[in-house]
């Protein structure tokens, strides 16, 4: 465990599996000064499979899935709300509420802070469980429950809702479907908690592409999609006035000859929308695409290899310098400096172990500053 004193850190927050060494979502405080970590890991809030997380707006509550078949004698996951100590980073238990389906995989805070959109992958559905006014979870006030499938066995024999995103004015909440090839547009009412579906009611992916996460440009006029299953990213279009999406460009996230299977995980935006990265389990190396500044479309650069055995997650830090990488298979974190030229990542710095991390996520600036292991 790193244990230094320092400030103008940022702290960083991994959610993981708990079958194993982890107990709950570790803390970690990063430098980006210098891209080291500069205290942690620490235990910050004990919870069961906490897989993904996502902070309100105001920087002081933070809400993590618990990625379950089984809650409270019922077939679903959980969502856990919990209040952020601004001094030291650790989280305090809110409250715990069902998320209307198995295995919870992702979720997001609307803009106003008024709901959590949770998405439930092996059940496939989408819910909207309202906040009151200290940010407890309330029961759902919306929950969908798509049809369909997909022509991979064993993959797409049903629904899988993988991810939910909001456009920027939050008039349209779309959701991938890694089951019937489907990025679905629904129109959301944040006052109400509702998800009505829109008209178009979204777009449909190569069949077998498996749709798993979203990244927007900050143009907020194109989105791009990971395929899980074809390890693909798709290019869209978005007409924020009507909420259709307009496939404009599929292109792989693999390289060239790369032997065997691969499957894609996360997708992330670098904060000047200048670069598309993408990481790919199995061939265990993160893809860098340019994005053209008149087109918002995608030119390869290159792949890194991630510095671990299947990169989960990664996020990159608020300055756009560095981007960290959880590799899953290895229990480790992973710092890379980003060049700010060519888009390229290097890899830099020791490797920090945390136990079957899945999520990486820096907190906002509202969250408080850490200073302390």
């Amino acid at each position: 465990m790193i244990r230094e004193v320092t400030t103008g850190a940022v702290r960083l927050y991994v959610g993981t599996y708990t079958g194993g060494a982890s107990r709950g979502i570790q803390r970690l405080d990063f430098d980006p000064s210098s891209g080291r970590f500069v205290s942690g890991p620490v235990l910050a809030g004990q919870t069961e499979n906490p897989s993904f997380l996502a902070f309100h707006p105001n920087g002081r509550l933070l809400y993590a899935v618990n990625e379950l078949q089984s809650f409270r004698g019922a077939s679903t996951g959980a969502v856990t709300a919990f209040a952020v100590e601004s001094a030291s980073g650790d989280l305090e238990p809110l409250n715990q509420v069902p998320s209307e389906g198995t295995d919870p995989c992702h979720l997001i805070v609307d803009g106003a802070g008024q709901n959590v959109l949770v998405a439930n992958y092996t059940s496939g559905t989408a819910a909207v469980l309202p906040l009151d006014a200290c940010g407890r979870l309330q029961p759902a006030s919306t929950v969908r429950r798509p049809t369909g499938s997909g022509p991979v066995r064993g993959r797409q024999d049903g629904p899988h809702v993988h991810m939910i995103a909001l456009d920027a004015p939050q008039r349209f909440a779309l959701w991938t479907d890694l089951g019937t090839d489907r990025i679905v547009v629904d129109h959301f009412d944040s006052a109400a908690g509702r998800l009505v579906p829109n008209d178009p009611a979204g777009v449909r992916i190569d069949a077998g592409s498996g749709p798993r996460h979203l990244a927007w440009h900050p143009s907020g006029v194109a989105i791009y999609l990971l395929n899980e299953l074809s390890s693909t990213v798709t290019a869209l279009h978005f007409d924020p006035v009507r909420g259709s999406l307009e496939v404009s460009q599929t292109i792989s996230a693999r390289r060239v000859g790369a032997p065997g299977e691969s499957i894609a995980a996360e997708i992330v935006v670098s904060p000047d929308g200048r670069f598309l990265y993408a990481s790919n389990r199995g061939d265990d190396d993160i893809a860098v695409f340019a994005i053209d500044g008149a087109t918002v479309g995608l030119t390869l650069v290159g792949h890194v290899p991630s510095g671990g055995r299947g990169p989960r997650s990664f996020a990159i830090d608020p300055t756009g310098r560095w981007l960290v990488a959880a590799n899953q298979g290895t229990g480790s974190l992973v710092v890379f400096a980003v060049n700010p030229a060519t888009g390229l990542p290097t890899e830099s710095g020791p490797h920090v172990p945390v136990a079957d991390p899945v999520c990486v996520l820096f907190a906002p600036p509202a969250a408080g500053v850490g200073v302390r292991g």
